[in-house]
């Protein structure tokens, strides 16, 4: 039967449409047995439910809104696949914005999504807490993807950049390397500035002189920073940039001009998109499981809505993979990060698998 209405499934059925009505929703007062036979009804006469009555008589759209700085490059689009994933499991559906770092435009996404979602995911770590995040409405459920302090009560996933930044230059040091040369992320940028620290710091304590070199998280500004060190001669034996594609960048430009990685110049990166590992030589990086992090916001964000989120700040700490692009680390060196840390093997550098 075509367009099948629930009041066909209720006469089918021989049940209340009220009946119907509860069992597709999903409510408890439906019992388990008579729901399956209402399910099984539908299923033969082929119904579809219609999402926008489904919402309206729940006084919800069904819709998320997603604002983001961009949406180009692998680590948005790795983003943007863990939200999709987990919002579809849960019969949701994402409405994107992107904001390119600019708090006007966030702000514009944020009224232009204003009375069309029923919570908002909200990435902005290149945009102060009073510009944007004052914006955001109290009673609309939002979670916070790395962004600026500021905003007590609402949820938040972070990264521990500074603790991930501080792991790659620890296995760095750990495989001999004295010479080590930043690439920084974009000024202003709160995972640039953290990760930035935790590299300082773990250098401070090596007793090792860190050099910094400017970066704004894209593969043109590590092609840039490698010929920089090319042009002096490239006395440094080891780069770690604030993210893959300025590592990648980096590294094939040194290749391109004979300097073997990583016997003469070790080189890792931050995030691990899937290219880090199907590149030569595969590319050492501190993973954050980017879809895994997308699919976490919508599910804390799923659970604000419903009134279950605890409001509490949640942080995951990057575990440092160890590809071809660094070389391994000498045993009798102590690493003070050992914990996160996971050794890849080259034969399963395409499984995107994590202990």
């Amino acid at each position: 039967m075509s367009h099948a209405t629930i009041r066909d499934i209720a006469r089918e059925a021989a049940v209340s449409v009220a009946t119907v009505s509860r069992a597709m929703n999903g409510l408890a007062s439906v019992r388990p047995e008579l729901r399956k036979h209402i399910e099984e009804v539908a299923s033969r006469l082929g119904y579809v439910p219609h999402a926008a009555a489904r919402h309206l008589s729940s006084a919800r759209s069904g819709m998320i809104g997603v604002v983001i700085p961009d949406l180009h490059g692998e680590f948005f689009s790795e983003l943007l696949r863990g939200m999709d994933r987990e919002a579809s499991e849960r019969g949701l559906y994402l409405m994107l914005m992107r904001m390119h770092g600019d708090a006007a435009r966030g702000v514009a996404a944020l009224n232009a999504m204003r009375g069309r979602v029923d919570g908002l995911l909200v990435m902005a770590p290149q945009v102060a807490a009073d510009e944007l995040l004052a914006h955001l409405p109290r009673d609309m459920p939002a979670v916070l993807l790395n962004c600026a302090p500021g905003q007590p009560g609402r949820a938040e996933l972070r990264i521990d950049n500074a603790a991930g930044a501080a792991a790659i230059v620890e296995h760095l040091i750990a495989t001999g390397r004295r010479r080590l040369v930043h690439i920084t992320g974009p000024e202003g940028n709160i995972d640039a500035e953290e990760r930035c620290r935790g590299a300082r710091d773990a250098c401070a304590r090596a007793g090792i002189t860190l050099r910094i070199l400017p970066g704004d998280f894209n593969e043109p500004s590590g092609i840039a920073a490698a010929a920089t060190l090319l042009d002096e001669g490239c006395d440094a034996d080891a780069i770690f940039a604030a993210n893959d594609m300025m590592a990648i960048g980096a590294m094939m430009t040194l290749k391109r001009a004979g300097i073997a990685v990583p016997e003469q110049i070790a080189i890792a990166g931050f995030d691990d998109i899937p290219l880090a590992r199907l590149i030569t030589p595969s590319l050492t990086t501190a993973s954050i499981d980017i879809a895994a992090f997308g699919a976490r916001g919508v599910a804390r964000l799923a659970g604000a809505i419903a009134g279950q989120d605890d409001g509490l700040p949640e942080q995951r700490i990057p575990v440092v993979v160890i590809r071809e692009s660094t070389g391994q680390p000498d045993p009798a060196r102590p690493n003070a990060f050992l914990s996160t840390i996971h050794n890849e093997t080259p034969d399963q550098s395409g499984t995107g698998e994590r202990p």
